[in-house]
């Protein structure tokens, strides 16, 4: 049986069912074949439909297939900066804040000024201090060249000293010799006395010769021991300028090395005068004392927004207390992907960037680097594996984008949520 008369008789029963009465066989027929003309329409749009309905699948479905499998997506993602803290290196009160909350600011622009009198006061003690310390080193400079001048003109006077003594130990030497050669001919003239005398005396008592010439003997004896004393005195006398001389000769000899301690002393000091290492000091204190008050002078460190002001004026900060917070310029974006889409990421693949407050505009970037470890490692408390009830979570990689040609009429600011797709194909 034809499908078309299947579907008229069923249409008849169903109008029968329905109460509806009896029907003309004229109108049933006119309504079966109303309902065959509309049967092949249906069909038609139907299957126009499904073509309309397939091929757009096939125009966007398929694109958007690929880069779903060409791209690794996260919406754990927010664009960040790396922000500066202004502090501040010394304690001292504030006088005057030069910038307000969300204002820009320029590389080098003063910000803060603090403060200075007793930076000033504390500069002119360093001063007067590094001054007085270049003084002193004059004048002990000055001192001690002249106590090297009179050392050494004292060296000189006793070294010309030494000659004259040992000429004076020569010339002593010589009278020496000289009566030590007279010691001999006297001694010889004794002797002779003494025979003659020794003679005359035997003489004398055998009667042979005249006790005159006994008195004679005995002058001459007398005479000749006089003559031998009086040489040996000499020779005791040059002895003893031979030694005296010899004496001013040492006694030379030690002014000299007295007068070269005194040199090395005067040299010594000369050197200490000399050693930089007071005026170096005051120098130093002089140079921090200039650097403090710089100090009180604080300059933006880089171009970018005032994002924070933790200070007023007339407050008293520490050193290292955080006064202002400049937002940089230069943001990028921080994404945590999860370790199962690291596979195939690399740095410097392509990355469309879409941010929630700028609908249907995407940005593009690169992947600049990745994380060494995963943000579990940074925690405070980070997860023991080793624990006996171990849970498997999967770990996010921080992963970090550069923003490539950056809109000035559509800024991105820190914090904002984005969502990232990276090409790993």
């Amino acid at each position: 049986m034809d499908t078309r008369e299947t579907d008229q008789q069923k249409t008849v029963r169903e109008r029968q069912g329905n109460g509806a009465g009896a029907v003309a066989p004229g109108e049933t027929r006119a309504a079966e074949l109303d309902e065959s003309r509309r049967r092949p329409r249906r069909r038609v749009i139907f299957l126009v439909a499904a073509a309309i309905v397939i091929v757009l699948a096939f125009v966007w479905g398929v694109p958007w297939l690929n880069y779903l499998l060409s791209h690794e997506g996260t919406d754990d993602a927010h664009v960040a900066a790396d922000e500066v803290a202004v502090t501040s290196k010394i304690p001292e009160r504030i006088n005057q804040i030069l910038v307000d909350t969300n204002q820009p600011v320029r590389r080098g622009q003063p910000l803060i000024v603090l403060d200075n009198k007793d930076e000033l006061a504390k500069l002119r003690q360093a001063q007067a201090q590094y001054d007085l310390a270049v003084a002193n080193q004059r004048a002990t400079t000055e001192q001690g060249q002249g106590g090297v001048s009179q050392a050494g003109g004292q060296i000189a006077n006793a070294q010309a000293q030494v000659p004259l003594a040992q000429a004076g130990v020569s010339q002593a030497s010589a009278q020496l010799r000289a009566a030590q050669a007279q010691v001999p001919a006297a001694q010889q003239a004794y002797d002779k006395a003494s025979a003659d005398l020794s003679r005359a005396s035997s003489l004398v008592s055998t009667g042979d010769v005249a006790s005159q010439q006994l008195d004679a003997a005995r002058a001459q004896a007398a005479g000749a021991a006089a003559q031998l004393r009086a040489a040996q005195d000499q020779v005791n006398v040059a002895e003893a300028n031979v030694i005296a001389s010899e004496d001013r000769v040492s006694a030379a000899g030690a002014g000299v090395t007295a007068a070269s301690g005194g040199l090395t002393t005067a040299q010594g000091k000369l050197a200490q005068a000399a050693d930089p290492s007071q005026v170096e000091a005051a120098k130093a204190q002089l140079f921090l004392a200039r650097q403090n008050l710089n100090y009180t002078r604080i300059y933006a460190s880089t171009d970018g927004y005032i994002g924070q002001k933790s200070a007023e004026v007339g407050q008293t900060i520490g050193a290292g207390m955080t006064l202002l917070t400049i937002v940089p310029h230069n943001v990028y974006i921080t994404a945590n992907y999860k370790e199962t889409q690291m596979g195939r990421m690399r740095v410097g693949q392509h990355v469309d960037i879409r941010l929630d407050a700028y609908r249907g505009v995407t940005f593009h970037g690169h992947v600049a680097s990745i994380n060494p470890a995963s943000e579990n490692t940074y925690a405070l408390v980070p997860a023991q594996n080793a624990s006996g009830n171990f849970v498997k979570v999967t770990q996010r990689i921080p992963v970090r984008i550069e923003v490539d040609g950056q809109r000035a009429d559509l800024p991105l600011r820190p914090g904002m949520s984005v969502e990232t797709y990276v090409s790993v194909k």
